[in-house]
């Protein structure tokens, strides 16, 4: 079989994008590290104990765990004792902006799928391309399009967490019960009413299954993100690597896995897997949920 050279026009694209489109790779850029700044500066506007405070607030309102809070907000507390709070924050940042970017693109692109046969059969073959090359592979290119920084890392990790976005909303949205749609058609609903009044809601459990997935991915890019020169705990462990610095290395791995687990039962109870319902957490009376006698007359 002959050489293709597929490598070498590879190449040559890459080349001719590098050479004839660096105005607007630059302008991508700027917005990604506007992005990336807006996030770090809302995250460190408070102190490092007032903000724990306020992600285990977060954390208790969405689990509704008191244990599973107070033990986030214990290696929250652990960070930033390991004086890592500030790379955490830069790190918590860039997953932010990465999951924004991958679910504004990965949730339409899986709505348009679902109701799109052609559609679906040219993103499968693509999204199994993102999801199985080597992200190194498409890691240097990235570099020559933005240069070191944290940018070719953060085009890196949203190349890599929109998969989960696309395949779970558009599997949500076909797992709709046909005779639901069907029921609110028959109503008078337009196609787009039963999209955003039926189907949606219905398939939000997965599409927040595909939430939870792309912050994870996202999270596992950080250390690639700090081999490109990326700040955040990416950069702590790769440095600590470089330098055989085994102490540091163990820190910033902790911290890593902290917030991993942080936001995988943050996200996963905002979905409603995991969330508790304990005795203690607030609930409406009965009688708020009865319409009172006189309203009931009022409504016969």
């Amino acid at each position: 079989m002959p050489d293709l050279r597929i490598g070498e026009r590879g190449e040559s694209v890459i080349d001719f994008m590098t050479e004839h489109l660096g105005g607007f790779f630059d302008l991508l850029k700027q917005v990604l590290n506007f992005g990336l700044r807006t996030v770090y500066d809302a995250l460190t506007a408070l102190t490092p104990v007032a903000m724990v405070v306020v992600l285990v607030v977060v954390a208790l309102l969405a689990t509704r765990r008191l244990l599973l809070s107070v033990g986030l907000g214990l290696g929250l507390l652990l960070i930033q004792s390991m004086d890592l709070w500030a790379e955490t924050m830069q790190t918590m940042a860039s997953v932010v902006v990465a999951t924004v970017v991958a679910l504004l693109i990965g949730i339409p692109l899986g709505i348009w799928s679902a109701f799109d046969p052609v559609v679906r059969g040219i993103l499968r073959p693509v999204l199994d391309l993102m999801q199985t090359l080597p992200v190194f592979v498409y890691l240097l290119p990235t570099i020559l399009f933005f240069g070191v920084g944290d940018a070719p890392g953060l085009v890196a990790t949203i190349v890599f967490s929109v998969p989960p976005a696309v395949r779970l909303t558009q599997l949500g949205i076909n797992q709709v019960d046909a005779e639901t749609v069907e029921a609110s058609v028959a109503f008078g609903a337009s196609r787009r009413e039963v999209l955003r009044e039926v189907q949606l809601p219905l398939a939000m459990p997965s599409i927040m299954t595909g939430v939870n997935q792309v912050i994870m991915l996202a999270l596992s890019m950080v250390v690639v993100a700090g081999l490109v020169g990326g700040a955040g705990l990416g950069g702590v462990v790769v440095n600590a690597v470089q330098g055989l610095q085994i102490a540091a290395s163990i820190e910033g791995g902790l911290a890593v896995v902290v917030i991993a687990i942080y936001l995988d039962r943050v996200t996963a109870a905002l979905g409603g897997q995991g969330r508790a319902e304990p005795a203690w957490w607030p609930r409406r009376s009965p009688s708020a949920l009865t319409p009172a006698p006189a309203e009931a007359a009022a409504a016969a």
